[in-house]
């Protein structure tokens, strides 16, 4: 039975150069950059994107006097995604679509020059709106070669002078007519800007494009699905991880897990973030969910959906690449971070590995992997509340899926019950932190499951291409043990050992959690709440050493710097997203928002619209 798309989102120091990869290959200045404490140059903190500070200024002996020292107004509604870069003293934030960029000066806490978004001719702004999913957000801004870029929703990339605010160039990533937009925060490596696109509720076919800094050309493109030389996968070389092994992926190895020509509009968008080692001169990210979210519709592994990859930087050629979730059938978009860390971690066969790759997905299984060779290390679970799957088979890489919760076991038209995650997955796009000093990576943890009815859709371009009803809520089962609870509770804030795939601790949180962490040389995490909290853990315990409530809900992300000796911390609040876009968008239903309204209605308690950046500090004395 067809059916409407009645749901739609839019229907309206040293310990860190310890951890980090070397950079001694990359972009000289952004290396430079991140090298210095007082700045936080790319939204990772660091090219590794382990968003650790070597600054000890706040610490958990002092954050309890932490305090807001100033705040700035974006003038904007709806949601505030990502979070401030810092560079030789200036600070850059931005608002989601129709943007604004605005570089603040922080000893007079006035504005430097401001940045509007204007259309290019032919592109209709509420056009965009339309086809943007989930709320108008943007991920945040890139700095490099004396620039700041922005992925603007209309799939428009942008340099502007750093200093001045003027356009440097512009140029076409995408067209919003046939659902292709940015949401991702660029990455500057080398000579490059890399950008992903997103649209994959539209039907749209991902890739990932590098152009080159100082005039936009393009350097290379290579798409998630499809045939090897589009993928810029080499049969033999491009290796995956099976049977215990890798091996090389094969002639075809995408367009043999699609029937007759689904893979030209099947997905795979990779809106997520990037992260790069420049001694193996790779690229890492992951590649989104397949299209229809009806799986019945489009049978096989559809791969390089779901996919983690490792790209070399100066081609895009494909290094081996990992499929998390064949087949997917719940909407578990493996596009969340990669954090490239460096510890000792022995395999199953004694085989030592140090330099790792961690990717917590939105499936529920955390993985390391070697990143030099893409061998699968360690996949568990980092709440126990996923049953969809009993565990990943280490030996062919492959979850081992429960047909209870199956909805393709269940077929069209069949209201699945009771599956965990929901399609927000334990863990959504704001990224984990790694603290080389605990050797603990802490996990915005979201914890709730849903129901999940798929449904028949046709493609029309430009149009909705979903296919499934959800309706999300509470887990209702404790994060750790997997055991049934009564506690209502949506979010978790947990650490995790990544050589062991252990829980170390962990603590509950109202709501889910979508604002990026940030750990600290002074054993801290920092991180933000859907209630609008700003909230600091000791970095050991968990303890909460301080809170402070903002003027909205936190979906941004946090970032750390020092200034004339003084160390900051700084969040854009300004509530919205997927978890907000009840509130972001004036809808009511409960399964409407993909089934976000119905399970965060409790917001409209905390707090209304508006983009707010607020700095905090320690008191002078």
């Amino acid at each position: 039975m067809k059916k409407p798309v009645k749901s739609w989102l839019i229907a309206a120091s040293v310990a860190s150069l310890l951890a980090a990869p070397v950079v001694s290959q990359a972009n000289a200045e952004v290396e430079k950059l991140i090298k210095e404490a007082a700045n936080w140059a790319t939204w990772g903190g660091d090219y590794a994107g382990t968003r650790y500070s070597t600054l000890t200024q706040i610490n958990s002996q002092t954050a309890k006097s932490l305090q807001p020292v100033w705040t700035f107004s974006t003038g904007a509604l709806r949601g505030h995604e990502g979070g401030p870069l810092v560079v030789n003293g200036t600070i850059y934030i931005h608002t989601g679509y129709p943007h604004k960029i605005y570089a603040l000066d922080q000893d007079t806490q006035t504005i430097k020059w401001e940045y509007q978004y204007s259309p290019d001719q032919g592109t209709d702004p509420t056009q965009v709106i339309s086809v943007m999913c989930c709320d108008v957000v943007n991920r945040g801004l890139a700095y490099g070669d004396g620039k700041i870029f922005i992925a603007q929703g209309d799939a428009t990339l942008v340099a502007l002078d750093a200093t001045t605010g003027k356009q440097v160039w512009r140029i076409k990533n995408g067209d919003p007519k046939l659902g292709q937009t940015n949401t991702n925060a660029p990455i500057v490596v080398k000579d490059k800007v890399i950008t992903g696109i997103s649209g994959g509720e539209f039907g749209v076919r991902g890739y990932i494009a590098a152009y080159n800094i100082k005039d936009g050309s393009l350097a290379w493109k290579a798409y998630s699905i499809g045939p090897d030389d589009d993928l810029k996968v080499d049969p033999e070389k491009t290796t995956t991880w099976t049977d215990g092994k890798v091996a090389p992926v094969g002639k075809d190895s995408s367009l043999k897990t699609w029937q007759g020509d689904q893979w030209k509009i099947g997905g795979g968008t990779t809106w997520g973030w990037y992260s790069y080692d420049a001694g193996l001169n790779s690229i890492y990210y992951g590649s989104g969910n397949p299209s229809t979210w009806n799986p019945v519709q489009r049978p096989g592994d559809n791969k390089w959906s779901m996919t983690i990859w490792s790209r070399d930087v100066d081609t895009g050629k494909a290094n081996w690449v990992y499929q998390m979730t064949p087949h997917d059938e719940w909407d578990y978009d493996g596009i969340n971070e990669m954090t490239l860390i460096d510890l000792p971690l022995k395999d199953a066969n004694g085989k030592e590995h140090t330099k790792l790759l961690t990717h917590f997905d939105r499936n529920g299984f955390g993985y390391t992997l070697d990143r030099a060779t893409g061998e699968l290390l360690v996949a568990e679970k980092f709440d126990k509340a996923v049953n969809w799957a009993t565990h990943v088979d280490l030996k062919s890489g492959r979850p081992q899926v429960v047909s209870q919760y199956s909805t393709q076991a269940g077929g069209e038209d069949h209201n699945q019950k009771g599956i965990c995650p929901s399609a927000m997955g334990s863990k959504n796009q704001p990224p984990v932190t790694f603290s080389p000093k605990t050797k603990l990576i802490y996990i915005p943890g979201n914890h709730t499951c849903m129901d999940y009815e798929p449904f028949q859709v046709e493609y029309t371009a430009g149009q909705p291409y979903v296919g499934a009803t959800l309706n999300i809520y509470p887990a209702k089962v404790n994060v750790k043990t997997g055991q049934p609870e009564e506690k209502l509770h949506m979010g978790s804030f947990t650490a995790w050992d990544p050589t062991t795939g252990k829980i170390a601790w962990q603590f509950d949180e109202p709501f889910s959690l979508w604002s990026g962490f940030v750990s600290t040389a002074g054993d801290v995490v920092i991180y933000g709440t859907l209630e609008g909290y700003l909230k600091v853990r000791d970095a050991n315990t968990g303890a909460e050493l301080y809170k402070f409530k903002t003027p909205s809900g936190i979906i941004g992300n946090v970032s750390t710097w020092a200034h004339n000796g003084k160390q900051y911390v700084g969040v854009l609040s300004g509530l919205g997203g997927w978890a907000g876009v009840g509130e972001a968008a004036g809808l009511e239903g409960a399964t409407e928002g993909l089934g976000a309204v119905g399970a965060y209605k409790g917001l409209k308690a905390h707090g209304k619209l508006g983009g707010v950046f607020t700095v905090f500090a320690l008191p002078n004395n």
